[in-house]
């Protein structure tokens, strides 16, 4: 399998012991809505996501009734009124420490950018946009392409430097755009340049997630929407009320190659990582304390001492059988790390929450599960916590189970707690 700097991919055939690839075969493409694995052709996405909003609850499937489909709902943000459909684009990010770290699609970015401006174009200011490249490298090379400006004002502004929505960690989205999801059962959007976009993991109200490059990043985040064809609809339309389609905006393979050969040198590599350790002046700053064991703070919601510490020794216990358990959960297939052990935003309402609630944390620093894994005691209480968790012990979609012996549903950590 080949893949492009755009995210396409092609079959190579093996002719003899020479291997040949066509390369009116290759395909652009995307994944999901809910798996890294499940690609879809970007000439088909459009008609696979229309598909996607009737099939059964799945991995393919987000169960929206065929009269609903259309369903269109008005929300306000800042002043002004728009519409709310299944695909629209709520969140969209250029992350992730492995797709950012590859220059000719970051620059196809940049480029895609200062191509849209100049035709008029722009995102809708609703959109959680953000840039958190995997290296400060990236930034420099920006610099010297004359890119960041246009990539700002598209509202792609660097938030930071390694793992953020990819791993959950894109804040809240607006609350006018939250309340119309939750209100009105819509299917949300995010497009983002990450590694995985299982269920819950970018964030709670996203129910289709779509991996994609850097360059459609920006596109769909122009669009507004997945359930676009980019062939057959504009983008948008220019300054001029004119029709502008994704083709006449593209940069060209020859566009890029010249800019990233302009602005790609090897002092930028040698200067930022010969200082990475230093790390930055708040890291610097940060009064440390001294010792070869660390100290425990047990008022810490952050770092705690798990109990496997306390009672660690050199001969292992033998474990007790089981006898008359019950069943806890019955899965389906394809259940994953973020499913058994969530990366990402810590719910209001969830035993976790509740936690830190006790210990007069405010809900606005929540942080997340990837923050807060050295506490176990969070971690324990996060775990099977995925807010889109389909457990066939019980009918609604969510980390909740049914407590065998007292037959009442509840939070899956609390029934675990019971037994």
């Amino acid at each position: 399998m080949f893949v492009t700097y755009d995210g396409s991919q092609a079959e190579p055939v093996y002719s003899g012991d020479v291997m040949k690839l066509d390369l009116a075969s290759v395909q652009p493409s995307l994944s999901g809505p809910k798996r890294p694995h499940d690609r879809v052709n970007f000439k088909d996405m459009k008609k696979d996501f229309t598909a996607c909003l009737t099939n059964k609850v799945g991995f393919k499937g987000f169960g929206i009734s065929e009269k609903d489909t259309g369903k269109s709902v008005k929300f306000q943000y800042e002043g002004k009124e728009y519409n709310f459909n299944h695909g629209t684009v709520v969140i969209g990010a250029i992350t992730s420490c492995t797709n950012t770290s590859n220059p000719d699609v970051m620059l196809a970015a940049g480029l895609l950018a200062k191509n849209a401006l100049e035709r008029g174009l722009t995102t809708f200011p609703y959109i959680k946009k953000s840039l958190s490249p995997g290296s400060h490298v990236v930034s420099e090379y920006y610099k010297v392409a004359g890119v960041q400006d246009a990539l700002d004002k598209l509202g792609f502004t660097t938030a930071g430097y390694g793992c953020m929505t990819c791993i959950g960690n894109s804040g809240e989205i607006p609350d006018a755009v939250q309340d119309a999801i939750i209100k009105n059962d819509m299917v949300a959007a995010a497009v983002l340049s990450g590694n995985r976009n299982f269920e819950g993991r970018v964030h709670p109200h996203t129910r289709a997630n779509y991996l994609a490059s850097p360059p459609l990043v920006v596109a769909y985040c122009l669009a507004g929407t997945v359930d676009i064809d980019f062939d057959k609809q504009p983008i948008g339309k220019d300054s001029k009320g004119k029709d502008v389609f994704l083709k006449e905006i593209w940069p060209t393979r020859d566009q890029v190659s010249k800019v990233t050969q302009g602005s790609i040198k090897p002092e930028m590599f040698t200067a930022t990582y010969n200082n990475i350790l230093k790390g930055s002046k708040m890291w610097q700053q940060l009064d440390a304390p001294s010792g070869s064991l660390y100290s425990w703070d047990e008022s810490s919601t952050y770092i705690h001492n798990p109990p496997f510490f306390k009672t660690t020794e050199n001969e292992l216990k033998p474990i007790n059988n089981l006898k008359g358990a019950h069943c806890l959960l019955n899965l389906g297939d394809s259940i994953t790390t973020d499913h058994i052990s969530p990366a990402g935003k810590i719910a209001k309402n969830s035993p976790a929450a509740r936690y830190l609630t006790e210990r007069g944390i405010d809900a606005k620093d929540f942080n997340s599960y990837g923050s807060r894994r050295g506490n176990d005691e969070i971690m324990a209480r996060g775990t099977f916590a995925n807010t889109r968790m389909i457990n066939k012990m019980v009918e609604k979609v969510g980390p909740t189970t049914k407590h065998i012996p007292s037959g009442k549903e509840m939070a899956i950590f609390d029934a675990a707690a019971e037994y």
